[in-house]
């Protein structure tokens, strides 16, 4: 389905402004939280949450003591939420930008996904996937989750689609450490979700 409005700043910021937000879960989600709560040591990763929304998974990083966690999103007024949830989230730290605009300097461990990637037009997917692969150091991941499922012919987001589509898109610049329906979503996204954990590829180091 390609959208039939134009998803720039000003559509996202009309979202946040109307609280149109049902993708907004108000915390960070199960697989991401059980996910994070395993990593090694928090001075280690260097973390971009692009498209970050009110950036929850973000607020539970710098919780546990990492540091070094960026969030990225064409919307203010999302920023602005994380900003007043955690007063001590580094405001150098608040990126508003386009995902697509961002620059490796220096380059990233770690991408998380959450509800970015069902928001873009579906054409920017494989771009998506390639400044993914450009943002990220040799062996970086990008972990987080995707939607496996139909959501119709809305002309607005969220854009669903399958795992085979969307293993096209990454193939190119990434090895599968973990690609499979989530086991421990939130009831009502339950066997609709996939947890992805991708290693970017040596040939594109």
């Amino acid at each position: 389905m390609k959208p039939t409005t134009q998803l720039d700043e000003a559509y996202w910021s009309r979202r946040y402004a109307t609280n149109q937000t049902g993708w907004d879960a108000g915390a960070i989600t199960p697989p991401l939280r059980e996910y994070f709560d395993q990593l090694g040591p928090a001075d280690y990763w260097r973390i971009l949450v692009p498209g970050a929304g009110r950036a929850y998974e973000a607020e539970y990083l710098h919780q546990k003591g990492f540091r070094n966690v960026f969030v990225a999103d064409i919307a203010e007024e999302a920023l602005r939420a994380l900003q007043q949830r955690v007063p001590d989230f580094p405001v150098a730290h608040l990126l508003h930008q386009d995902f697509f605009t961002l620059q490796p300097t220096p380059p990233f461990d770690m991408l998380v996904e959450q509800t970015f990637f069902c928001a873009l037009d579906p054409a920017l997917r494989p771009s998506y996937a390639e400044q993914c692969a450009h943002l990220l150091r040799p062996g970086g991941i990008v972990v987080g989750l995707l939607f496996e499922t139909d959501f119709g012919d809305s002309p607005e987001p969220p854009f669903g689609g399958t795992r085979e589509e969307y293993r096209s898109y990454f193939e190119p610049y990434f090895d599968f450490v973990h690609f499979d329906t989530a086991y421990n979503s939130l009831r009502p996204r339950q066997g609709r979700e996939l947890f992805i954990c991708l290693k970017k590829k040596a040939a594109h180091n």
